[in-house]
């Protein structure tokens, strides 16, 4: 199953990409796409938490994924 992953901020420069198309066959939760994330690219696990969205909603870890979802990584925003 195939969703739209769209990278904001430092996930972007982690990634090199802005968005992609991702393959989900075998995981079906945010908490999933998170650990398969990581192991996609590992760089990501220098950011120690990053928040997810799908659909422009805030997604909770056991939400499950639906094909051609539009999923947000959106990683922690700091600043004054």
């Amino acid at each position: 199953m195939k969703i739209e992953l769209l990278f904001f901020g430092i996930a972007t420069d982690l990634v090199g990409e802005t968005k992609l198309t991702y393959d989900v066959n075998n995981i079906t939760t945010i908490e999933d796409l998170q650990a398969s994330l990581i192991r996609s690219f590992p760089k990501l696990k220098n950011l120690h938490e990053f928040a997810i969205a799908v659909n422009e909603e805030y997604a909770n870890d056991g939400q499950l994924l639906k094909k051609n979802d539009v999923v947000a990584i959106i990683p922690p925003v700091s600043g004054g």
